[in-house]
């Protein structure tokens, strides 16, 4: 066969081989900024219907963490690795509102900041806000349903709702500083999920295990799946709506400092320079 001579120039690369090389070598910094913020944009641009209803199945969603947790709470007790084998069902409800594409609000601390950190305007800043009020009242009263379903409804074993309110506990524990401090890492690394996903491709479910997984190993606070758990109580009678409402409060803020003060910051600013020329 006939060779490229030294001082040939080597032919260029097929648009097949260049997705083959795009495809080994992953998508860069600016392509990922790209696609999170196209999507941010989108959701955006949602009419308030759609948000409101795809927010509330998230709630109902991410409570299947907590029930997960319990079943294995209850299976497993007594267990040396009780405790690393039950929030293993932490990962549950994460896997089913990422991929089933709901909308969960601290997503959105990272996706619905990108484009208003480009677009500084009052339009943007009232449609995030917009946005953020939406989707955390819709994921409230859809963790609410739920609970509220399986205390009431009795599709739920008994015992496997006790293992739900031992599993609970754990945040109630805390003062509203301690959630508030624990939110912070939760929120990030939720953000960290939503910016890996455009390059995880086939790798996607081992992404969100691994995040939420290291979330509740760590102890961490997330709001919404938090809500769950302390609405639980708060029907069970071991908390009281201040106690919910402060904890909550206080989780929220950790989350949106950790997602957007935080991995959206940083983010934006490792491509601003690259995406203003």
């Amino acid at each position: 066969m006939p060779r490229t001579a030294p001082h040939e120039k080597p032919p260029h690369p097929s648009e097949q081989e260049k997705q083959d090389i795009a495809d080994n070598q992953g998508l860069s910094a600016v392509s990922v900024y790209g696609i999170v913020h196209e999507e941010g944009v989108e959701e955006l641009e949602r009419p308030l219907s759609s948000l409101w209803w795809s927010g509330v199945a998230a709630g109902l969603g991410i409570t299947a963490s907590v029930l997960a947790e319990g079943i294995l709470h209850t299976m497993f007790e007594g267990h040396p690795y009780q405790t690393a084998i039950e929030n293993l069902g932490y990962s549950v409800g994460f896997v089913l509102v990422i991929l089933g594409r709901l909308q969960l609000f601290t997503e959105n601390t990272l996706t619905a900041i990108l484009p208003l950190l480009v677009q500084r305007t009052p339009k943007m800043l009232w449609c995030t806000a917009r946005l953020w009020t939406v989707i955390l009242l819709a994921n409230f009263v859809g963790t609410f349903l739920a609970i509220a379903f399986a205390v009431w409804g009795g599709s739920i074993p008994p015992e496997n709702v006790q293992g739900m309110i031992a599993i609970s506990r754990h945040f109630a524990e805390h003062t509203p500083w301690e959630a508030f401090t624990l939110g912070v890492p939760a929120g990030f690394y939720v953000a960290a999920i939503v910016w890996m996903m455009p390059s995880a491709r086939g790798a996607s479910v081992l992404v969100i295990v691994m995040f939420t997984y290291l979330i509740a190993m760590g102890g961490f606070t997330h709001v919404i799946a938090g809500s769950a758990e302390l609405f639980l109580l708060l029907l069970t009678g071991e908390i009281g709506p201040l106690g919910v409402a402060s904890l909550l409060g206080a989780t929220l803020m950790g989350n949106i400092l950790g997602g957007t003060g935080l991995f959206a910051l940083l983010a934006y600013g490792q491509v601003a320079q690259e995406i203003e020329r």
